[in-house]
């Protein structure tokens, strides 16, 4: 057991689908040999098949207390990385008369394939985003998993790592990970994943994906941090509720489920009784805990419009982006780096 546990909330109603957290996770982590494919940060817009390809019917996790083997997913399900004929368009002097286009074998699949899809029927069609990374579960499947114990939980702030000095690729941490958010580096032939940006966190700099979020929709900090926004947006207020809690791995990322818009009635007029999102889907995703978010949102924005005043939606809003990370609140450009590490600056 871990003697604190770090974990982040995201706030579904703000996520515009930019991959401002994707790409500032991709520059960061995941730029080596073997790793092109890989996405430890990926926004996938809902419904959807996702990444990889129909993830969340490919099992894993724990029924019953008891470690479920599910399915391994393929470099295809994740959708392999794929060129363009950059050099000519850009440098070969033909840009007027050539177009990017893919090299190679035209793929069938990518970790944003259906953006923008949704679901529903015209009028009431619907979509949001969903932003996720390895959740870093309090009971990890993939550390029950790992015959080499080469996956640990840090026993001070309960980030989940693999050692990659002791993986030797047998990948079934990634068969039993529900969250399928572990990935093969097949030139390596280890596994790696999301690290929740340690050693940022080590020198009290928030994570990547969550400090560059235009949309502030990234809350992280410690889960016993009664000051903190976690704890108030998941243990006090109830509002931020993990995804598929089914699988029994008590993961510690969490999300404000959407809202959406009204639905229209048969007369083109504005229900508000009935919401557009299905309560079904919603529940679908985060189980009844979702349903109970949404109704204590509502009665809060309720209060709100009737001139009140809402802790929880002022945390939300977050006017202040430092009030976000649980002190994770240092400027990186104070942080000093050489060939073995940080330098810190007085």
């Amino acid at each position: 057991m871990s003697k604190r546990q770090l974990a982040m909330a995201m706030d579904l109603n703000k996520c515009i689908g930019c991959q401002t957290c994707t790409i500032a996770c991709k520059t960061l982590w995941t730029r080596d040999e073997g790793m092109d494919y890989m996405w430890w940060n990926s926004v996938n817009t809902q419904p959807g098949l996702g990444t990889p390809r129909n993830w969340e019917n490919m099992g894993g996790g724990f029924k019953d207390g008891v470690a479920q083997a599910g399915q391994l997913p393929t470099k295809a399900d994740f959708g392999e990385a794929w060129q363009y004929n950059h050099e000519e368009v850009f440098y070969g002097g033909k840009g007027q008369n050539v177009h990017l286009q893919i090299q190679g074998e035209t793929p069938n699949w990518g970790p944003n394939w259906d953006e923008d899809q949704g679901g529903g029927t015209y009028p009431n069609s619907y979509f949001f985003y969903l932003p996720r990374i390895c959740n870093h579960c309090t009971n990890p499947a993939c550390v029950a998993a790992c015959p080499r114990k080469a996956i640990e939980k840090r026993e001070e702030d309960g980030i989940v790592l693999i050692n990659e000095d002791r993986c030797r690729g047998y990948r079934f941490c990634m068969e039993a990970c529900p969250y399928k958010k572990i990935y093969f580096n097949h030139s390596k032939g280890v596994s790696q994943k999301c690290i929740f940006c340690y050693p940022r966190i080590e020198q009290g700099v928030a994570n990547a994906c969550a400090r560059q979020c235009p949309g502030r929709v990234r809350f992280v900090g410690y889960r016993d941090d009664e000051n903190g926004p976690i704890y108030k947006l998941v243990e006090k207020w109830k509002v931020a509720v993990p995804l598929h809690p089914e699988y029994g791995t008590d993961p510690n990322v969490f999300y404000v489920p959407p809202t959406g818009p009204l639905r229209f009635d048969e007369n083109g007029n504005l229900d508000p009784t009935s919401p557009r999102i299905p309560e079904d889907y919603i529940r679908h995703l985060f189980g009844q805990p979702g349903i109970e978010a949404l109704a204590i949102m509502l009665e809060e924005r309720e209060k709100v419009r009737k001139g009140g005043k809402s802790e929880v939606l002022d945390i939300l809003i977050a006017y202040k982006w430092s009030e976000m990370f649980g002190g994770f609140d240092r400027d990186p450009a104070t942080i000093e780096w050489d060939n073995n590490g940080p330098i810190n600056k007085a």
